[in-house]
């Protein structure tokens, strides 16, 4: 069975070339260490990049959009596959259970969403698989320091590294997953 990554990312493109850089990079990295990559579905902003890169390195990306999105006509047509989803919380379900790994990319309201559900599951115990921040130019910083300090005040039990890591390369992901 192939590993199957699933990269969290922006649907914007209205952003610094940095951050579609870094989703490229992503992407290609993902494809040439042979792993699926599962994404959101769409062709625009961040996510179109990143299927597009992973398409485009000769990589198999699986799609999962729900179908309002799709009526919108942002699902993207190059995918080994894609899934239709009726809520956004089936997509996020679909997402999951389609993969073995998890990257976040920097991205908007969307993203933390996601980011949040899936290292919930993972601290509930209803998934045990790496999640990795990708802190490009340092966009998570905040995030991670609000999570500190819930983590501090007791908010959060778990030790924060035992739930995702944080890594500034891509590449870096590698000796977590061995």
């Amino acid at each position: 069975m192939t590993f199957s990554v699933c990269i969290y990312c922006a649907s914007s493109s209205d952003i610094d070339d940095l951050y579609k850089n870094n989703a490229l990079d992503a992407a290609r990295f993902c494809a040439l260490q042979g792993w699926r990559v599962v994404y959101g579905g769409g062709n625009v902003g961040l996510m179109g990049l990143v299927a597009d890169a992973a398409v485009d390195a000769g990589g198999a990306v699986i799609g999962v959009i729900p179908e309002f999105l799709q009526r919108r006509e942002v699902a993207h047509l190059r995918l080994t596959e894609l899934h239709i989803t009726h809520t956004m919380h089936e997509r996020q379900m679909k997402m999951a259970d389609l993969s073995d790994a998890f990257i976040v990319l920097p991205g908007g309201l969307g993203t933390l969403a996601e980011f949040f559900e899936i290292v919930t599951w993972r601290q509930l115990g209803l998934h045990d698989k790496p999640i990795f921040i990708l802190n490009t130019n340092h966009y998570w910083d905040h995030t991670i320091l609000q999570m500190e300090m819930a983590h501090q005040q007791g908010f959060i039990r778990q030790n924060l590294a035992d739930l995702f890591r944080v890594v500034d390369n891509i590449a870096d992901i590698i000796p977590y997953l061995d």
